[in-house]
């Protein structure tokens, strides 16, 4: 089994899950708001970025050795969760750059 696949896809699903699991944890935190959620956006997005790159020398690996070690289709599962996770983490990143956008014109009024 190709290895490398298997770990892409547990980076990608990492990735995915670490926006919404900053979110619960702010949602049962007294001390934490959302907005500190935002602290999780560079882990989301370097997981995700590790995912794809994992899943890239999986499907390498996978083709030097003629397919005998398998795992293209795992690499792939991989590849679609880090850019799945990748994408979360950056509309986060908007949201909380747009909301601390209105937040200075708002506060210039």
């Amino acid at each position: 089994m190709n290895g490398r696949a298997v770990w892409s896809v547990l980076l990608g699903a990492l990735s995915t899950a670490t926006m919404p699991v900053a979110v619960l944890l702010t949602r049962y935190s007294e001390s934490y708001d959302l907005l500190h959620a935002g602290f999780a956006i560079p882990l989301g997005m370097a997981l995700g970025a590790a995912a794809v790159a994992t899943a890239r020398s999986a499907r390498k690996l996978d083709e030097r050795t003629l397919g005998r070690l398998g795992g293209a289709r795992t690499a792939t599962v991989g590849r679609v969760l880090g850019i799945l996770g990748f994408c979360i983490a950056t509309s986060a990143a908007i949201a909380v750059g747009v909301y601390e956008l209105l937040e200075y014109v708002g506060s210039r009024e």
